[in-house]
């Protein structure tokens, strides 16, 4: 058996252990992606082989620990993209708030360490003031899900150095998060979002239907068939005229994009057609 073929069974082999072992779907994560992920983690425990890591898995439970969060990616900002913020503020959070429906539910999924939900809910927050509505702002349910129980007890901590504001406009941070470093996000805002572990891939949406889904840099990680399966579940998920915003470097692929229209395709901003 040649070299390359051992080391890509003994890979098979760790991936399907992460998956049986810890609920993680790597199977459904670009191979690419994976590999280099598991280098990062196989280098600082100072073993050259999937075999000697999976065995050192065995041994070692806070190696589990790094293991997952080197894998779910958990890497943001708050306000990550200004200028996609600034067209969520222009146009789509206006829209969503005009809805007349009695309850604005809006998911961030893949949400890490809250960065993202918690400028939503400064977005949101703003614009009922700018209305004179804050009475309204009980309507409103931000969901934000994450598969990582370390991302999501940070983001409930909602505490954040310096270096998460470097794209955060100076009028939101002085009044959504407390002064100095590090800042945490203030109480009105937090009154605004629920956290929970949720797993993108293989649970379904929250219960809805859904008016606003933010997802962005998680599908990019994602094999072509996972994709095609979550832009289905994000369409299923949402009203009709609900919007789906993605990443900058993310695009809807073959049959998914007939399923959504561009309102503003250079920032990744897609909507639901109306019925």
């Amino acid at each position: 058996m040649s070299p390359a073929l051992v080391d890509d069974l003994a890979f098979r082999a760790l991936t399907a252990k992460i998956a049986s072992e810890r609920g993680f779907g790597a199977a459904n994560y670009r191979d690419g992606c994976l590999r280099r992920r598991i280098a990062v983690r196989m280098r600082a425990c100072g073993v050259s082989d999937y075999t000697a890591y999976s065995a050192r898995l065995d041994t070692d439970a806070a190696e589990w620990e790094k293991l997952l969060d080197a894998l779910t990616i958990n890497v943001t900002k708050l306000f990550r993209d200004r200028d996609v913020y600034e067209a969520m503020a222009h146009d789509v959070v206006p829209a969503v708030w005009a809805l007349a429906a009695p309850t604005l539910r809006v998911w961030s999924a893949g949400c890490s360490s809250g960065e993202e939900p918690y400028s939503l809910a400064a977005l949101f927050h703003r614009h009922a003031v700018s209305l004179s509505q804050q009475d309204r702002l009980s309507r409103l349910q931000i969901i934000a899900s994450d598969i990582d129980r370390g991302s999501l007890d940070r983001a409930r901590a909602a505490t954040y150095a310096d270096a998460a504001f470097v794209d955060t406009p100076a009028e939101l941070r002085q009044r959504y998060f407390s002064p100095g470093a590090p800042a945490t996000v203030v109480d009105e805002a937090r009154a605004l979002v629920t956290f929970e572990r949720r797993d993108l891939l293989n649970e379904a949406a929250p219960r809805g239907p859904l008016h606003l889904i933010l997802c962005r840099n998680v599908v990019i990680y994602f094999d072509a068939a996972s994709q095609q399966a979550l832009f289905q579940r994000f369409h299923d998920a949402l009203a009709p005229g609900g919007y789906l915003v993605l990443g900058k470097v993310e695009t809807l692929l073959g049959a998914a994009r007939t399923l959504f229209d561009a309102t503003d395709h250079r920032r990744r901003i897609f909507r639901r057609p109306a019925a």
